[in-house]
């Protein structure tokens, strides 16, 4: 049996030599994932009973910390018995019926820094485009199988549009397609919305935000809300880049600073040229700094990005006493 936050329950059979996460989409309802093969922790659940085996699996995906107190990853865990857990999001982020499938054109196609670009979609069969700041989709180019997992960086809209930061990896199986054939005017296939990600409503605490690189992209889509909204928490944002030319997304940032009362951020760079005249170091410096001066509510954190700058965010923010349930993390894959 699963639980959601919420208090909603999924009860279905696990056969032998099926994970959870298999068994739950045979049963009809597809549960929040990405890799679907221990690499990402997106499936991250904790048992609270029952006997289980736990696959192979990254360590930086599910530490051994977590383990020890029932952490698991759904597409890893192999009940040898009647098992519970409990699930780290609502019953609404659970998809009935498999994971839709929609039609789109690339409206728009541009370089942001030196290897990102921005990528806009418009859905084809038409303008309800609804989804909650911090889920991703999966988006399949033409005549390929492959298929690579984005947050867009808007908001659900009546528009049917999708806007998307994406990283050009040498190699990489979809931003390899972005960066050699893709043109305005290709169709594309785009799959979800899916992912437990997202905004908590917790009264008024402050959130805080820390991305690394192309992670920053579900983050612009939560303030973006938060301003449509004109939501009262204070919030900040902390952005870092390797390099200068790395830099993006602060025209969207500082739109949002024009709209929304009490929102900041700030952006850093590991390798500062002469000419960097702001933050150096990582995000995660940046963000351990900001707590040490920390005055009141301990803030709610949303961060997204590589695997070790979670962690390393996850690590400052409880040194600072951060309670860990206020910790909201998204660790993605190069694609």
């Amino acid at each position: 049996m699963l639980t959601t936050t919420d208090g909603g329950r999924l009860d279905f059979t696990c056969a032998p030599g099926r994970s959870v996460l298999e068994a739950a989409a045979e049963a009809g309802a597809t549960l929040p994932a990405s890799c679907r093969r221990g690499t990402c922790g997106s499936c991250h659940a904790t048992v609270t009973g029952g006997a289980y085996e736990l696959g192979a699996h990254s360590g930086q995906a599910l530490p051994a910390g977590e383990r020890e107190h029932g952490g698991v990853l759904l597409c890893r865990t192999y009940p040898s018995g009647p098992l519970s857990a409990d699930l780290p999001y609502e019953q609404s982020r659970i998809l009935y019926g498999g994971i839709p499938a929609r039609e789109a054109v690339i409206a728009a196609l541009e370089p942001v820094a030196h290897d990102t670009v921005r990528l806009e979609l418009t859905l084809d069969d038409g303008p309800d485009c609804q989804f909650d700041p911090g889920q991703f989709v999966e988006l399949q180019p033409p005549g390929s199988d492959v298929k690579r997992a984005y947050s867009p960086a808007n908001t659900g809209n009546w528009e049917g549009r999708l806007e998307f930061f994406v990283r050009l990896r040498e190699g990489g199986a979809f931003s390899g397609y972005l960066a050699h054939r893709a043109r305005p005017g290709d169709r594309l296939t785009v799959h979800g919305p899916q992912g437990a990600f997202g905004l908590r409503e917790t009264g008024l605490r402050p959130r805080w935000f820390v991305a690394g690189g192309t992670g920053l992209a579900p983050l612009p889509a939560m303030v973006r809300r938060m301003a449509e909204w004109q939501d009262p928490q204070p919030a900040r944002l902390f952005l870092g880049v390797n390099e200068p030319q790395d830099v993006f997304g602060v025209r969207e940032l500082a739109a949002v600073a024009a709209e929304l009362p009490g929102f900041r951020y700030d952006v850093c760079v590991w390798r500062p040229t002469p000419e960097w005249s702001g933050p150096t170091g990582t995000p995660a410096d940046l963000f351990a700094a900001a707590l040490t001066g920390l005055a009141g509510a301990a803030p709610d954190v949303y961060v997204c990005g590589p695997l070790p700058l979670v962690d390393s965010v996850r690590q400052a923010a409880l040194l600072a006493g951060v309670p860990p349930e206020q910790v909201h993390r998204e660790r993605f894959l190069a694609g």
